[in-house]
């Protein structure tokens, strides 16, 4: 489905979200208030648009509540709530997705303030760090829904309990889904006859409250105490 999205902020990462976007088929728009900033040339797909995400009256002229999704992409936490919260509540978006730039400011993006999913840099590049040295753990990767739902991450040691076993063996929790294998440079879109394999990735969607529990069976009871 093609969506209209509005992105606040069109510097390094505005520019780049929109890219991304744009390459998958989207209608995109870059709202930016520096005049500096606006450099249509380097993503000439976008419609560009000099304003102030946080003025309601900018984004009654950009016509941001014919928007499917605000990503609010500035490199200010203040900007991004602001903006956040106008989409929700005086433009109606149905998702607003909101950039922290500072990792004591994640508290604040919250349903209350009109964010639907929060990204923190800090901590996304700490998971990662995390995810490319970590073996026989679960590791947190994205948070979704104010915490409601999180992708997190286990690699698989030789000696975890399923290993060798079919994924239908693992008795998952509730509240939890298996969605992916990473194994070496391939990724499989897991079934029930797929075997596991020492050193696979396995990639989980699940609530907060079944975190321990996924561990404990993917790595055995043993991991509920470590």
């Amino acid at each position: 489905m093609t969506m209209r999205i509005a992105i606040a902020g069109a510097g390094n990462v505005g520019r780049s979200i929109a890219q991304e976007l744009i390459g998958n088929g989207h209608q995109v728009m870059l709202i930016e208030r520096m005049p500096n900033q606006l450099r249509p040339e380097r993503v000439p797909e976008a419609e560009w648009i000099l304003a102030d995400a946080c003025e309601v009256s900018s984004l009654e002229e950009a016509d941001v509540a014919g928007c499917d999704v605000v990503i609010a992409a500035t490199g200010d936490d203040k900007a991004n709530l602001v903006c956040s919260l106008l989409a929700k509540t005086e433009f109606a978006v149905s998702r607003v997705v909101a950039r922290v730039n500072r990792a004591e400011n994640e508290w604040l993006f919250t349903e209350q303030w009109g964010v639907d999913v929060s990204v923190s840099k800090p901590r996304l590049m700490a998971a990662l760090v995390e995810e490319a040295v970590t073996v026989g753990d679960l590791v947190r990767l994205m948070t979704f829904r104010q915490g409601e739902a999180n992708l997190v991450e286990i690699t698989l040691p030789a000696n975890a309990p399923y290993v060798g076993q079919p994924v239908r063996a693992v008795p998952m929790p509730r509240d939890s889904a298996l969605v992916a294998i990473l194994r070496g440079k391939r990724v499989l879109v897991p079934t029930p006859d797929d075997p596991l394999e020492a050193g696979d990735e396995l990639i989980f969607i699940c609530t907060a409250e079944v975190e321990d529990a996924v561990r404990a069976v993917v790595l055995g009871k043993a991991a509920e105490i470590g």
